[in-house]
């Protein structure tokens, strides 16, 4: 397939996207197609992810769904092995499945409401990685992109527990990169600042003003600019780089 994309080809690789039926991750999964990967989409509204799949289907892509609960582990196993049984392999995974959570101070927040937010954006990430890793690890070879948040390094207010697991995504990135640094497997994490995706429907507009005022740049980011540098960090360009966290906020990010 020649795209613009050709140079990062991904025409022999498995992808699979978690979240990838709509925002950032359909971006992404749109992005990869057109450098001719194999997409899964995973993503727990059926619907939707049917619906994308069938948007690179019509692209040429070769793609299938998979609509789980990335928080079961038992369900993230046996994603993992329909797609390589469907596709024939796993070489790169993105967790891009997210929520943000209820807008509110921490005395308002109950213990229920944090318990959902870092069981999905958490420990659903370490379930997708460590699942990957059992694939990718015999292979030799694998990319693995967490999407992390600048919430992550900043910390937003009245968003603690979205904040909180943003910050465990980029500890946690850190410490698979290292344990898999001397194999042909890297890990990163990138930090983006608010990005015009449906998400933001969760987020009043008094924070979204918030996130906004803190970005030099002085917009919200677009999901394609998002897709583009996690399809650099996919590639296998990105031999040097792991355990790594990239910023993409419009320069909010102080480290």
């Amino acid at each position: 397939m020649t795209t613009s994309e050709s140079f990062f080809d991904l025409s022999s690789r498995v992808a699979v996207i978690t979240g990838g039926a709509r925002g950032i991750g359909l971006a992404i999964s749109e992005r990869f197609a057109r450098a001719g990967a194999s997409v899964a989409i995973v993503d727990r509204d059926e619907e939707a992810c049917a619906a994308a799949v069938a948007t690179l289907q019509a692209m040429g892509a070769k793609a299938i769904s998979v609509s789980i609960d990335v928080t079961v582990e038992a369900q993230v196993e046996e994603m993992t092995q329909r797609v390589v049984a469907e596709l024939g392999g796993y070489d790169i995974l993105v967790c891009s499945a997210g929520i943000v959570g209820r807008n509110a101070f921490a005395w308002e927040t109950s213990a229920e409401e944090w318990r959902e937010v870092l069981d999905i954006n958490l420990t659903g990430v370490w379930l997708c990685n460590k699942h990957a890793l059992s694939v990718m690890r015999p292979a030799d070879y694998g990319r693995i992109v967490n999407i992390a948040s600048i919430a992550g390094k900043e910390g937003n207010p009245k968003l603690g527990p979205y904040s909180a697991s943003k910050a465990g995504v980029i500890g946690m990135t850190k410490s698979l990169g290292k344990e898999v640094a001397d194999t042909g497997i890297r890990i990163s994490s990138i930090a983006p600042a608010v990005i015009h995706t449906p998400m933001l429907d969760q987020v009043n507009q008094e924070t979204i003003d918030y996130m906004v005022s803190k970005i030099p740049v002085g917009r919200t980011g677009l999901p394609e600019e998002v897709a583009a540098l996690v399809h650099y960090l996919a590639s296998e360009e990105a031999s040097f780089t792991t355990g790594a966290c990239f910023d993409i906020s419009g320069g909010r990010a102080t480290y």
